[in-house]
């Protein structure tokens, strides 16, 4: 009785070490691969083209460094032409202005108050930037109608020359998403201001974070060039 209480106790042993042995190899085994899964979609992204994150994040970075070339160094440069509409739906062209001095004014509009609002009027009341030899022109990425309902509410504001840059393809060609004022960078121009010659030819370029009324500072640069 004893040897087989003895033999049947070295079963147990052993039958409890081989499914110990099992189970450990099992779960090596899964833990392996639960591993080779996790890798794998990552590699195959990567074979496809995904790419890492780096790299993903590459080809969403703004076009700042493309476009900032323009702004800094536009003084002496031609004016790009634009075919932009005024508040009445009318198509105007910066070469209408030919033999005139220029100045545009690009601004955050509508959602910039009181700022651009006073800047705009300012320009709309000064005769210097409103006769035979000069024009001011403000320009905005809004639309017509945002505008139009606050001509209505605001009489001040009557007079404008502004300029609708809807698809902001001027604001790009000009350089002014991405300048120093821009307090919403790509997406609305700040406070920038360019002073186009009779030739067509730019003269002057003032970009402004302060966003103040700055017809004195811009008539003064206007006699510069008429005195040239």
């Amino acid at each position: 009785m004893e040897e087989n209480s003895f033999s049947i106790g070295k079963k147990y042993i052993y039958t409890g070490l081989t499914i110990l042995v099992l189970f450990f190899g099992y779960f090596m085994y899964s833990l392996g691969a639960t591993k080779a899964n996790v890798n794998t979609p990552m590699q195959s992204g990567n074979q496809a083209g995904m790419g890492n994150s780096n790299d993903m994040s590459s080809h969403h970075k703004p076009a700042i460094d493309k476009s900032s070339r323009f702004y800094e160094s536009a003084v002496g440069k031609n004016a790009p032409e634009f075919e932009l509409q005024d508040i009445n739906g009318n198509i105007v062209k910066l070469s209408d202005y030919k033999g005139k001095n220029i100045v545009l004014f690009f601004n955050e509009g509508a959602m910039c108050y009181p700022s651009c609002w006073n800047q705009v009027a300012a320009f709309a009341k000064d005769e210097r930037f409103n006769n035979e030899g000069t024009v001011a022109l403000s320009i905005v990425v809004d639309s017509q109608a945002q505008w139009q309902k606050i001509f209505q509410k605001v009489p001040q504001m009557a007079g404008t020359n502004m300029l609708f840059d809807i698809s902001k393809k001027t604001s790009i060609d000009y350089d002014v998403l991405f300048t120093q004022s821009s307090m919403h960078k790509g997406s609305y121009p700040g406070h920038t201001y360019f002073i186009i010659g009779k030739d067509g030819v730019i003269r002057y370029t003032f970009d402004d974070s302060r966003m103040a009324i700055n017809n004195e500072q811009i008539a003064s640069e206007l006699e510069k060039i008429n005195g040239a």
